[in-house]
């Protein structure tokens, strides 16, 4: 869970994954509006003392978007995987079962119809598959990206800026408030650019970047300043075209783990 998105991979734990039974079943909310709810394992099944109340209630959740992905299975080894993102709606904190599909139903029309100014954050874009060796050297890699810290995962990209060269790197005072994470200046080295500020916005997520939070850390920048987002997540192609804006400060996007971004100190 990040934020108010809940990041799921589907069922089956071994070999590839289907888009049949429960994983059918969650795309077709879209057009039916069932209702879902979401369960929090709070406590062990082992734990006598907490019994039935080891699952913690989160509230609804609404179907956003599927897409597949390569990830490692149990026993190490690469195959394809369907990644699904959902939204938690935890307001009503209580959900009477008589009236769930009222509710559910009232609460998706009105996320879906806030929604609907970027219906291309639907389409998410990801980097070609690697070889299999190095697949999973990548993976090995974004597992322990993905086991940091909100604040580690930023103090990370200032030390990895600083390792490539770049001066004058700090990171911002922490805040979720989705602002510049890392500022840096490009160092000598970058001739062409010396001294250009840039600032970095990081999202160690497991969900996809859209085009609000490339316009968000757009608007942010300080006047003249380069931006850039480094995710371990996804973007989605509204984010690529917005990045890319023709008549806007362009916004670089980033990866990671990536082959064009040295970590071989991880």
């Amino acid at each position: 869970m990040e934020g108010k998105t809940l990041t799921y991979t589907a069922a089956g734990k071994i070999g590839e994954q289907t888009l049949s039974g429960p994983n059918r079943r969650l795309i077709e909310q879209q057009e039916q509006k069932f209702p879902l709810h979401g369960f929090s394992l709070i406590a062990s099944r082992r734990d006598k003392a907490v019994g039935a109340r080891r699952w913690k209630y989160l509230g609804l959740l609404e179907y956003l978007r599927h897409y597949p992905d390569t990830q490692l299975d149990v026993d190490g080894k690469a195959r394809k995987v369907w990644i699904f993102e959902l939204r938690l709606h935890d307001d009503p904190e209580v959900v009477p079962l008589a009236n769930d599909s009222a509710l559910s139903c009232a609460v998706l029309s009105a996320s879906r119809s806030k929604r609907a100014n970027d219906p291309d954050d639907d389409e998410i874009i990801q980097q070609t598959a690697q070889q299999s060796g190095e697949f999973e050297r990548l993976e090995s890699i974004r597992g322990k990206l993905l086991s940091l810290d909100p604040r580690g995962f930023e103090l990370f990209i200032k030390h990895l800026l600083e390792h490539c060269g770049f001066a004058d790197v700090y990171a911002t005072k922490f805040s979720a408030d989705g602002g510049i994470d890392v500022t840096a200046k490009a160092g000598p080295a970058m001739w062409a650019i010396a001294n250009t500020v840039v600032q970095v916005q990081a999202k160690r997520w497991l969900h996809s970047v859209g085009r609000r939070e490339v316009a968000e850390l757009r608007g942010s920048l300080q006047p003249f300043a380069r931006g850039a987002v480094v995710t371990t997540g996804h973007f989605s192609r509204a984010a690529i075209n917005e990045a890319r804006e023709e008549g806007k400060n362009p916004i670089v996007l980033v990866t990671l783990p990536s082959e064009s971004v040295s970590l071989n100190s991880l």
